[in-house]
């Protein structure tokens, strides 16, 4: 069968590609920008990829019409005042195309909204899913709440509050109640319900078998990692004020965490666990999911981060639209020196960032993060999803990638922290010598004064990160 995977550059749908693979069907992969897919070799035979923005009716037409099935994994975390008119948007554009097409099966992944008084991330959720569910294909709903796996947003929150934090002074949130999920499960719960006629024109939950309050789920963590942790919580943060701790505690973005919170306030427990019966799932306890995902993360095996998605960033644009550096009205700190082994130097280049820092005066780089925090930034902390592989679309620290190529020796950076200007860093071997250059577009006189005001930071930092990159 031929599935149409939109959102395939996203968090589940990297992970929900190779199990589709894996039951026989051909998948074609609707991203905004070819330049931030990296599937693996294997996969490339099943594949087709075609760029399609669903807010852009001009690119509907590069969708197939004999498409069999299709899953619709197109969320927004955005605090813009029209994001839920985007999303309902995006939903009618795709109903009216898929509809054009040989479709049978539309899947749609949500959240658990089974109070009356919603979030607007909720509610905007329940319209997409309302919009869906009036094409002329069978439609089923999957609706799950807080979703535990290696790179999810959830489980970094876990993470950084617990590892970070002995005591914490938490808002009263944390006692709502949840019903948590294992990756592992939802992947087999979209997958197995694809063509499944008893999932057909009907909306199911799907859980682990634990309901917790926040709290307790934070304490679990700490207990799996051997770790004592005390929560006191306190009726007195407001959601801004809650939205401020997630967001300097966390490696969360300002507008992820604003979300976030907005629904914490609203319990997410599943109705029932008819699907489980019907697919034969029995989803994995919270404290076997956090295990199998702490395994994950100790051994490098992290598939797919909410951090490399565009949304934990300060920009939304296409790589091909930056990746050529400009010269004019830049200034621009480009540096070289000799190296003495070529491979060496270039897994230096791979491993920069995130726990491995930037090789020298690393303190200035988390000064530099901590700034752009207090400004409204993202400062350093979602260093990166790999330890030494890094791909074009990956965020690493307050950089994003633009392009990555071993063989090439080169990769080139573009700054999303806070700045008058724009930014980027290249790193590039040529011959017997490594090229680094710092290119930087100011934007009026305050970008002038940026650029000076840092310059003399460059002459040492730039120099002693070249020498240890070459040496």
């Amino acid at each position: 069968m031929k599935i149409l995977l939109t959102g395939a550059t996203g968090y589940i749908g990297k992970r929900l590609l190779p199990s589709l693979i894996n039951e026989g069907h051909t998948v074609v992969c609707c991203v905004r920008d070819k330049d931030r897919f990296n599937p693996p070799t294997s996969l490339l035979p099943n594949l087709e990829i075609i760029e399609v923005d669903f807010l852009k009716e001009e690119t509907l037409k590069n969708i197939p019409t004999d498409i069999d099935g299709a899953y619709y994994l197109i969320h927004s975390m955005s605090t813009a005042s029209n994001y839920q008119e985007l999303e309902k948007k995006s939903a009618q554009l795709f109903r009216a195309s898929i509809e054009q097409t040989n479709v049978q099966h539309v899947i749609y992944l949500s959240g658990i909204i089974n109070e009356d008084a919603l979030s607007e991330h909720l509610s905007s959720r329940k319209a997409v899913e309302d919009e869906l569910a009036k094409g002329t294909y069978a439609f089923t709903t999957l609706r799950a709440g807080i979703i535990i796996g290696s790179g999810s947003a959830s489980f970094e929150i876990i993470r950084d509050l617990v590892e970070k934090l002995p005591i914490m002074i938490t808002p009263k949130w944390l006692k709502t109640k949840c019903q948590p999920i294992g990756i592992v499960n939802v992947i087999s719960f979209l997958t197995a319900s694809l063509f499944n006629t008893k999932t057909y024109n009907q909306n199911f939950d799907i859980g682990g078998p634990d309901v917790l309050s926040y709290k307790e789920m934070l304490l679990e963590y700490g207990k799996v990692r051997g770790l004592k942790r005390t929560i006191i919580t306190v009726p007195v943060m407001t959601p801004r004020l809650s939205s401020y701790w997630l967001y300097f505690v966390t490696s969360t973005s300002y507008k992820l965490a604003t979300a976030l919170v907005d629904s914490m306030k609203i319990e997410v427990v599943c109705r029932n666990t008819d699907i489980n019966k019907i697919l034969h799932i029995n989803p994995i306890p919270y404290k076997e999911a956090l295990r199998r995902t702490l395994l994950k993360v100790d051994s490098n095996q992290v598939v797919s981060s909410w951090k490399d998605s565009l949304v934990s960033g300060t920009f939304d644009f296409k790589i091909s639209e930056f990746i050529k550096v400009p010269t004019y009205g830049c200034f621009i700190d480009q540096r070289n020196r000799q190296i003495t082994n070529r491979e060496n130097s270039v897994q230096r280049i791979w491993r920069i960032g995130g726990n491995t820092g930037w090789y020298y005066a690393t303190w200035l780089w988390k000064l530099r993060g901590y700034i752009d925090k207090i400004f409204g930034g993202v400062g350093l902390r979602r260093g990166r999803t790999h330890e030494d592989e890094i791909y074009a679309g990956d965020a690493v620290d307050f950089w994003r990638v633009l392009y990555a190529n071993k063989e090439e020796g080169r990769v080139l950076f573009f700054a999303e922290m806070k700045l008058p200007g724009e930014a980027w860093l290249e790193f590039k071997v040529v011959d017997d010598q490594l090229w680094q250059t710092a290119t930087f577009r100011p934007k009026g006189i305050s970008g002038r004064l940026y650029w000076y005001s840092v310059l003399p930071f460059h002459g040492f930092i730039f120099d002693g990160m070249l020498k240890k990159l070459t040496n």
